[in-house]
């Protein structure tokens, strides 16, 4: 069983930066792809980026392309997302989860509880 603990979120103004992280606290993220989601208040939760089991591929959403980058570390058993010029519609409740590559969030096999990002104006 893994365990997924997310971190990192916090209150930046827009232009500003972030990298969230997370860990598996518990388990091994071994053979599994790992997606960051998120779901601003009111609306559903949306896919932001994917990366395969080895680092070799990545995929965004269109909304974040340029502007993100996911990436992990293995031996840290830890995935991190770098938010660079946050927008005020960045603001959400991230997730990351562990699965296969590109699927949805209900198909994850491991999600964690979310970290709040707030993008002020």
């Amino acid at each position: 069983q893994v365990q997924l603990v997310e971190s990192g979120g916090g209150l930046v103004q827009a232009g500003g930066s972030l990298r969230l992280s997370c860990a598996a606290s518990r388990g091994t993220l071994s053979g599994y792809a790992m997606s960051w989601f998120r779901q601003a208040s009111g609306k559903e939760r949306e896919f932001v980026a994917a990366i395969s089991w080895s680092g070799g591929s990545t995929y965004y959403a269109d909304s974040v392309k340029g502007r993100f980058t996911i990436s992990r570390d293995n031996a840290k058993r830890t995935v991190y997302l770098q938010m660079n010029s946050l927008k005020p519609e960045d603001t959400a409740v991230y997730y990351c989860a562990a699965g296969s590559y590109r699927s949805s969030w209900t198909s994850q096999n491991y999600r964690g509880q979310g970290t709040q990002v707030t993008v002020s104006s």
